[in-house]
């Protein structure tokens, strides 16, 4: 099996951004999710859209937007993206009480956009624990993953597991 090489390392162990404009541009996509473990009385708190803070589900879908838009502030050598969609999918799940959230970025451009959809996916989970924090201290982040990607040149992949 052939090693691969990380594309952010030099030659001589130096960190660099990764030089695309040799790469053509594609249309690419990509998908990622987190849960976010709550106690009952937050999940009944945020079913109910009734925290001190208002509604929770809406601020962690916008700031999950937001995050997605300024990936390349925050992470290093990100490239800044044209983005031409970023959506933030939320629901509530009952048994065992959480929040499901799964964020899509799409772009026509030379690199690749799963940062940004992991970007959103854990911004809205903080946001989540950020506005329910009063009521659920205990509230737990948990499998920020990311779950499909396609466009560029290693083409589609879906993450086989289904946690």
């Amino acid at each position: 099996m052939k090693k691969k090489k990380l594309t952010h390392i030099g030659d001589k162990g130096e960190v660099h951004m990764v030089d695309t404009s040799g790469k053509l541009d594609s249309d690419r996509y990509a998908v990622a999710a987190a849960r976010v473990r709550v106690s009952r009385e937050l999940y009944q708190q945020l079913l109910e859209n009734n925290l001190a803070k208002g509604d929770a589900l809406s601020a962690a879908r916008l700031a999950g937007i937001q995050a997605a838009k300024r990936t390349s502030e925050i992470i290093p050598l990100c490239h800044t993206l044209p983005l031409s969609s970023v959506t933030v999918d939320i629901k509530l799940v009952e048994d065992p009480p959480a929040v499901e959230i799964v964020a899509s970025a799409r772009t026509r451009y030379n690199t690749g956009v799963e940062m940004e959809a992991l970007m959103a996916a854990s911004t809205a989970a903080l946001t989540i624990y950020d506005m329910g924090k009063a009521i659920d201290r205990g509230t737990v982040i948990e499998s920020v993953r990311l779950m499909e990607k396609s466009g560029g040149q290693s083409g589609h992949w879906r993450r086989k597991d289904t946690d």
